[in-house]
This record gives C-alpha cells, sequence and structure tokens, in this order.
C-alpha cells in the first residue's frame, strides 16, 4: 500500500528523538519511578495488565511510562512484550471462592456471611478535587489535601473506610451471594464452562459464534470504556438487561500449575483479581421457568467497572440462548466481539494518520472524472429540474 513512498528516514529519526524528550519532562524535575508508578497509580497499572493480558505490575508500570500516561499505547507494549515471552502451559482454574478479600460488596443482600467489606473504593467518597499541592497533604488527607469524610485515614488511607490494619484481608472463605439463591433454585445453577485445554484468543483466530468461554476472554480483553458504554446502553433500555450486584470482590488468589513430571498442581504464587456476579430477572420460556439468571465478569487487577461491564455485556449476548429478543447492540455478538479489543480499534484508527497519498490521488481522480462526465446537474434531483 506504500510502495510509492520514499524518504523520510531522518525526519522518523527526529520524531523518535523529540519524542524520547516530550516524554522525559522537564529534566530539572525527578524522573518518574516505577516503583512511583506501580504504588501511586495502581489503577493505571492494573488496567494495563488486565487489557494486556500480562499480570506483571513491573512491565505494566514501565509501559504506563513509556506511553506517557497513554493507557491505550501502554496495553499495546505489553501485549507485544507478552508475544515474545515463552508459553509453557495452562495454570489451572483459579478458585475465587478462595479469595481473602479486601473488598467484597453484594447488592443483592443486606446481611452475608463475612459480611459488606467496603475497602478500598471511590463510592462512598465526594468527588472533590484537593486544593492543596501533593507535596502539602498533611498526614492522614490520603495524598489529596482534602480531609477524610471521617476524620481518620482507612485502609491503604482512603479516607471514609472502615478501618483495618494496611495488608489484611477479609475471612479466609467467604460463599458467594448467589448461593442462598441457587439452594432455592431462584437462579440458575453454575455451569461448567470449559473443556481441559481452555479456548486461547491469542493463539486461535476469533469466529462467530463463539462459546461463552470464548466470548468472556474477548470481554476480558476489550476496552473498558467501550464495555462500559455498551453496559450503559444496555441498562437505559437498548438490550433487555439492568442487572443486581449479587457479588463483588477483590482479593488475591493462588495461581496453580501442574507440571507434567509432577502429576500434581503446586501454587506458583499469587495475582490480585476483580470478579463480580450479577443477578438479571428472565420471565422464562425455552423450557426454562422464570428465575434469575447470570452474568460474570472477571479481570486481573482492580478493576472494578471493568468487571461490573463485563458482566452486563456476558448477559446481553446471552440473549439468543435464552429467547430473548435482539433489542440493542450489547446483545449482537458480532458487532461486540469485533469492535471490542482496543489494540486493534486503535491501530485501525490511527492508520489513517500514515501516508495514503496514492489512495487518496486515485479517488481524486475518479471525482474529477464523475464531475466532467456528462449527465443531470447533481443537484436537479432537489428541484425536480433538470438541465
Amino acid at each position: 500500500m506504500y510502495v510509492a513512498v520514499k524518504g523520510g528516514q531522518k525526519a522518523i529519526e527526529a520524531a523518535h528523538r523529540l519524542l524520547a524528550e516530550t516524554r522525559r519532562g522537564d529534566t530539572a524535575l525527578p524522573e518518574l519511578g516505577l516503583a512511583q508508578i506501580r504504588s501511586q497509580l495502581g489503577l493505571a497499572v492494573d488496567r494495563v495488565q488486565a487489557e494486556g493480558s500480562l499480570y506483571d505490575p513491573e512491565l505494566a508500570a514501565l509501559a504506563v511510562r513509556q506511553a506517557r500516561g497513554d493507557l491505550v499505547e501502554a496495553i499495546f507494549l505489553l501485549r507485544a512484550a507478552r508475544a515474545s515471552l515463552e508459553r509453557f502451559g495452562y495454570s489451572e482454574p483459579i478458585r475465587t471462592l478462595g479469595m481473602r478479600p479486601r473488598r467484597r460488596i453484594s447488592g443483592t443482600f443486606k446481611d452475608l456471611p463475612g459480611g459488606q467489606i467496603l475497602g478500598p473504593t471511590f463510592d462512598y467518597t465526594h468527588r472533590l478535587l484537593g486544593a492543596a499541592p501533593a507535596t502539602s497533604a498533611q498526614p492522614g488527607d490520603g495524598g489529596t489535601g482534602v480531609p477524610p469524610l471521617d476524620g481518620t485515614a482507612g485502609e491503604n488511607g482512603h479516607p471514609g473506610e472502615a478501618a483495618r490494619p494496611q495488608g489484611q484481608d477479609g475471612p479466609a472463605t467467604v460463599p458467594g451471594a448467589a448461593t442462598f439463591l441457587e439452594r432455592q433454585g431462584l437462579i440458575e445453577a453454575e455451569e461448567d464452562l470449559g473443556p481441559e485445554t481452555p479456548f486461547d484468543l491469542t493463539r486461535t483466530p476469533l469466529e462467530i459464534p463463539l462459546d461463552r468461554p470464548g466470548r468472556l476472554q474477548a470481554l476480558a480483553r476489550a476496552d473498558e470504556g467501550f464495555l462500559l458504554a455498551l453496559a450503559y446502553s444496555s441498562q437505559r433500555g437498548y438490550g433487555s438487561v439492568h442487572p443486581f450486584v449479587a457479588d463483588l470482590r477483590l482479593g488475591p488468589v493462588e495461581v496453580e500449575f501442574s507440571a507434567p513430571e509432577l502429576g500434581f498442581p503446586v501454587t506458583v504464587g499469587q495475582i490480585e483479581v476483580t470478579e463480580c456476579q450479577t443477578a438479571c430477572q428472565f420471565k422464562g420460556g425455552g423450557g426454562r421457568p422464570p428465575m434469575f439468571t447470570r452474568g460474570y465478569g472477571l479481570t486481573m487487577g482492580h478493576n472494578e467497572r471493568k468487571a461490573l461491564s463485563m458482566a452486563i455485556v456476558d448477559r446481553a449476548l446471552r440473549s439468543r440462548e435464552l429467547g430473548e429478543a435482539i433489542k440493542g447492540p450489547a446483545q449482537d455478538e458480532e458487532f461486540v466481539l469485533y469492535h471490542g479489543d482496543n489494540v486493534e480499534a486503535s491501530g485501525f484508527v490511527s492508520h489513517i494518520k500514515l501516508p495514503h497519498y496514492v489512495d487518496f490521488q486515485a479517488e481524486l481522480a475518479m471525482l474529477r472524472h464523475m464531475r466532467s462526465a456528462p449527465g443531470p446537474d447533481p443537484g436537479a434531483a432537489d428541484t425536480g429540474e433538470a438541465k
């Protein structure tokens, strides 16, 4: 496509040097360290890990710095790094019910075994921008210059939270809120979604239709903003999903790997994940009685908005199997899955910034030819007159 384009190498090299200088910024200021990014911009790092499909906070922080805070570009960088890594197997499915949650809430039941754990969240804070510079923040104000809501600093220094010692997690095991509904037959039973060898979207091209495990994998890598817009559209009526949050939890889970030479799984580490299960009303049909149906979202790191949006869209994409009318874009599997990947979307949109001289000249020549060819006046259709 760009064979006819020549030259420009010196200009490109100069652009690279200018980008490096711009990325560094004012050299009179200390350079931003990876530890600072991991510690103070943790939500940005977690989003990059989740959509970059690689759990490595250090590399994700490096990508955020290299991309100058452009998270989609950072996700692109992390995916490129992941593609260069050796693949030696698949881990065992993680057991989220064994999580020691830092945060766990439910919108379906007030009183739950293990309790509601507010944890680190913006949900209950006033959105007031701190007037004082960060360097003059006082101890206990969460680093924003805005006093805590209750006058004390909660877990991890976030204001307005229930006090808990730093780093202490919740109860050892917390049963899912939907368990109580499942015992009464009021919500569909959890299903075993996967074969022993899972569908791998990084090795298998996406094809429609896709089974639910494949859809969930695509949604886990999808752009948060795209999923948020789809979830919002469904809640507003362009679809059939306006659910309840049955269980939303954040915390560390163990990752196990079964080495062939051992014959049994061993724990290789921990990762932090956000899991969301929703309960959505279903009027019945197709041999199913009226009940609540499930939506599911799971992401690496602290990504509540993404996990909740994912759960809503997951349930919306089940509309066809449940015999529901397809009324909105969130229910259209092809539309959702082919447009959710932010790396692909960004690349296709941004590629038009590159030279298209030959294409444009071809279309320009065709336009001139069309305008010079004899025929009715293009404006005659508006008045019904011909010249």
